[in-house]
């Protein structure tokens, strides 16, 4: 591509797109150098300069940032290059192509984050080329290595290098600012809190012996009443502010009756038996109201006629703020009995304070601004991202990816999914929202 076609890329954000798209950065393992390469030939087309920091040289990330005029802490951009695999997927349109089609642009990292990525850049060269008077400096940054932990990205730079981001109090990451529909109705969820991710073993044991010898109440049948005690239990309900804030904006959107369900669920007491009459809602609030424990890989045995004396469940476990992992041991072990050994043998922990909600409501204006049929909701994420690493150096990220989507395009089904595609309009709505954040993030600093 000519430099005169990259200088002017940021006009056209969703052939930014098609071009990120094109690259495989399939984790493992990764590769997102040539991503990278590109995100900074077009930085240095209008004259920003960057740095990359790598822990391994396929596995660099990227850091460029404009001056602003120092009334407002610095804003941090960032987003993942890297994306999940494709394998064993039944594609419409190539993963890899970035083809448009049917009014979408279809690739893996549509939703999971490439379009993010390509709004902040698109965002961020405008604000440069444009000489926008912006409240504080811009940070943007190209992160490797989300999809498996950060390790070699966003983990890496908090780690190594906190000084690019010294001063840093808020950050636009994923997942939110997409249109979700509830009773048919449009919310815009902007993500303010996350989980905690936790990696939880449970150990069964019992007698061993010859196969061809019976044993009752052995490993196996512990096993199999712990996991038909998940299968059929929750764990408590817990309302803790986020979830509270989330509930309750929804609520106010909703028609009366539908609302005083909603707000049912708000009494730990009824918050169960709520979710079980409220259909197909429940299974994006339930894990936003409880800690999850999901069993995932179970080894034991090594011989088909030896009955095995152990047996072990990996778990992955989700903590929300304010919890620990020993606290979700607590609420299995009333569900498990005596007989299961709890282990924690990886707990990915971030500050569990409340979020700063400093630039909510600036951003929640945007979002009405944009699209006045819409309903902007802080957004508890029942997943992790990077925002988890950067809160450790007291950032607050605010998952901020607008986009205004069809009910066809549903986000939770579709990030990580055959067929993964974003409207092409979406784009441009995406990065005008984006943009107008850039000009407004003093807010913040004003109320």
């Amino acid at each position: 591509m000519e430099t005169s076609e990259l200088a002017s890329i940021y006009q056209r954000p969703a052939e930014l797109l098609q071009r990120l798209l094109r690259f495989d950065t399939t984790n493992p393992p990764g590769n997102e150098a040539a991503c990278i390469a590109f995100i900074r030939d077009v930085l240095s087309s209008v004259g920003i300069e960057s740095r990359v920091f790598a822990r391994d040289p396929n596995r660099p990330n990227l850091i460029a940032r404009i001056h602003g005029q120092g009334d407002a802490p610095p804003l941090l951009l960032y987003g993942h290059v890297d994306v999940v695999t494709t394998a064993h997927q039944d594609w419409t349109h190539p993963p890899f192509g970035g083809e448009i089609a049917d009014g979408s642009i279809w690739g893996r990292g549509a939703l999971d984050m490439k379009s993010g990525v390509a709004m902040f850049l698109a965002a961020f060269l405008r604000a440069h080329v444009e000489d926008l008077a912006l409240p504080g400096d811009i940070i943007f940054c190209a992160v490797a290595d989300e999809e498996v932990g950060g390790e070699y990205g966003a983990r890496f730079l908090v780690e190594e290098h906190p000084e690019q981001f010294a001063g840093a109090r808020y950050a636009f990451g994923e997942i939110g600012g997409f249109t979700t529909y509830i009773a048919e109705k449009a919310f815009y969820p902007i993500m303010v809190a996350e989980k905690q991710s936790a990696y939880m073993m449970a150990t069964v044991r019992g007698p061993g012996g010859h196969a061809s010898m019976p044993i009752r109440g052995g490993a196996t049948a512990r096993l199999a009443r712990f996991l038909g005690a998940l299968d059929t239990h929750r764990l408590p309900a817990h309302i803790i502010p986020a979830n509270e804030r989330m509930i309750r904006a929804i609520a106010s959107a909703l028609p009366d009756e539908m609302a005083a369900a909603l707000l049912g669920l708000l009494d730990p007491a009824r918050t169960d038996a709520v979710l079980d009459q409220l259909g197909p809602l429940a299974a994006a609030l339930d894990p936003i109201l409880h800690n999850t424990v999901s069993p995932t890989i179970i080894q034991g045995g090594e011989k088909i006629n030896v009955i095995p004396s152990e047996i072990t469940v990996q778990m992955d476990t989700r903590i929300l703020p304010g919890f620990t992992a020993d606290d979700v041991i607590a609420e299995l072990r009333a569900l498990a009995g005596p007989d299961v050994e709890f282990t924690v043998p990886l707990h990915d922990t971030y500050p569990a304070n409340e979020p700063d909600m400093g630039l909510y409501d600036t951003l929640a204006d945007i979002m009405r601004e944009a699209d006045p049929r819409g309903t902007p909701i802080p957004m508890i994420l029942s997943a992790v991202t990077d925002g988890r690493h950067f809160r450790r150096l007291g950032i607050q990220t605010y998952g901020f990816m607008p986009m205004n989507l069809p009910p066809t395009v549903d986000v939770t089904k579709l990030a990580h999914a055959a067929d993964e595609r974003i409207p092409v309009e979406s784009m441009a709505f995406g990065t005008e929202a984006v943009y107008a954040a850039l000009r407004r993030f003093g807010e913040a600093t004003a109320r």
